[in-house]
């Protein structure tokens, strides 16, 4: 077993571990090995980051066996630039969220923290596997988690909201497997992807490829227009899981979309790239207008998840150095960044049980640790320069300059709606005078909920203040993944 192996399997086995741990008075020990796990999973990733080769564009830490001989089905995990922090950002978020449920969750507290612990594994699987039936298997296996995770500890309308998010994710995911099946044929019975990036398919082929992909990638980011099953999700879920949801499991839809969709069709990609960027465009602004105009707080980041998740998808689509390398380094700020506003939002819920942005008002005159956390987190989804937040998105701005100044100028007014919208909501919220009773009785935050705070804004601005260290690792994959897309495979 190598170390990919270690960093899916050893947050599944601890997450079973625990499923088998039922007594409540057990809550204690529960907590204890969910940290562990959660702990020894992100331990094993970090051997992998020592290990990993910068400067080479190939695939390291290579793990392959046969898994399903009969219809050559592989056990292949390898990881390269793209996928290495994807992998990195899991392990880690999955920490966070364990210490942020630690005194939170009193209620089947062994299946909600199994459940995020096994989802860990799973999406790390999605991230390192080389074989497209295992991707397949790892991508759809992650609903199972997430929707019990919706609809145990969820809000009021949580079954519908959990109904929702599987039928979504999973409509989408059908015409993928078509896909996948069709290629397997074509490739003389292969399910190896590196095999199927070497294919050459007639523009018919390529264009029905892509979209059947598109179907299944662009749900889970969510692109506009299938996007408003995401809102309802992050209302009801609780804070755990939209923190998962917005940091990690949005960024499954954007990795596919550089595994399948640009190196397997990619003159489709080009053919298509007009669409693509126009409806990240309408991502970018007008979900930044409805942002706007919400009342509830998680719904207000929910829908700045999707404006921020529009500048991943339009720098995959130009095609150029800048805007791709920039738009996988705003798929890893808005892991970070995501998942402190919504454990940010959280803290308050826990309080107050209301997201309701009018029932506040004043906060920091009660909570002036936490506001200050607040506030650096709500600078960073503004796009603060010094952020995690500013660095992504610039370069997807710089990128789309080159490509064509007016995608440019339309992709930075979502600089000044994500101001608008961020701020608005921190004014409302934490400045002027006390809001109500409620609020004057509101206690800062403890010594739990100002690690997890910490680590978190330690992680936002070293990102925002030394890039370096992601970017190097992923422009040498970058940079052969566009050569690829580049070389026509009409035949």
């Amino acid at each position: 077993m190598g170390l990919l192996s270690l960093a899916i399997w050893t947050p599944i086995v601890f997450g079973v571990l625990l499923l088998t741990l039922g007594c409540e008075k057990q809550a204690g020990l529960v907590r204890w090995l969910a940290l562990l796990g959660a702990l020894l999973g992100l331990a094993v990733t970090v051997p992998i980051y020592t290990g990993f080769e910068i400067g080479s564009a190939a695939m390291q830490m290579v793990e392959k066996s046969v898994w399903i001989d009969r219809f050559n089905i592989h056990y292949h995990l390898a990881v390269d630039g793209i996928s290495l922090w994807l992998v990195l950002l899991t392990a880690f978020i999955t920490v966070v969220v364990v210490v942020a449920g630690w005194e939170v969750i009193t209620e089947r507290v062994n299946q909600y923290m199994g459940a995020f612990l096994i989802l860990s594994g799973l999406m790390i699987g999605v991230f390192t596997a080389a074989d497209a039936m295992l991707f397949y298997v790892f991508f759809e296996a992650t609903l199972i988690p997430m929707y019990l995770i919706i609809g145990i500890w969820g809000g009021p309308n949580k079954i519908y909201a959990a109904f929702k998010f599987f039928l979504y994710t999973l409509l989408g995911s059908l015409l993928m497997l078509v896909a996948l099946i069709y290629l397997y044929n074509v490739s003389g019975g292969s399910f190896d992807l590196a095999a199927w990036h070497k294919l050459p398919l007639g523009a018919t082929p390529q264009t029905l490829l892509f979209f059947a992909f598109f179907a299944a990638f662009a749900v889970k980011v969510p692109m506009w227009p299938v996007h408003t099953w995401l809102p309802d999700v992050h209302v009801e879920a609780p804070t755990g899981g939209s923190a998962v949801l917005a940091a990690i499991m949005l960024k499954l839809g954007a990795y596919g979309f550089l595994r399948f969709s640009l190196p397997i069709a990619p003159d489709a990609s080009h053919e298509w790239a007009g669409l693509m960027i126009g409806l990240s465009l309408v991502a970018v602004i007008y979900v930044g207008l409805v942002a706007m105009v919400q009342q509830d707080m998680k719904k207000l980041v929910a829908y700045s998840s999707v404006a921020h998740m529009g500048f991943v998808s339009l720098g995959f689509f130009l095609f150029n150095d800048l805007s791709v390398s920039g738009a996988i380094v705003q798929m890893i700020a808005h892991g970070f960044v995501s998942a402190a506003m919504f454990l940010g939002i959280g803290v308050l819920y826990d309080r107050m049980h209301s997201r309701e942005i009018a029932d506040y008002g004043g906060v920091i005159n009660t909570m002036p640790k936490f506001a200050a956390f607040a506030l650096l987190f709500t600078m960073a989804n503004a796009g603060l320069p010094g952020t995690a937040g500013f660095v992504g998105e610039w370069m997807v701005i710089l990128g789309a300059v080159q490509a064509n100044f007016w995608v440019g100028v339309a992709a930075a007014s979502a600089l000044i709606f994500g101001a608008s919208y961020s701020l608005w909501m921190f004014k409302r919220v934490y400045l002027g005078p006390v809001g109500n009773d409620h609020v004057k009785e509101l206690t800062d935050i403890n010594a739990r909920e100002f690690l997890v705070m910490t680590v978190l804004a330690v992680m936002v601005l070293y990102m925002g203040i030394h890039p370096k260290p992601f970017t190097d690792v992923l422009t040498p994959s970058v940079t052969e993944l566009l050569q690829h897309v580049a070389v026509s495979k009409l035949k």
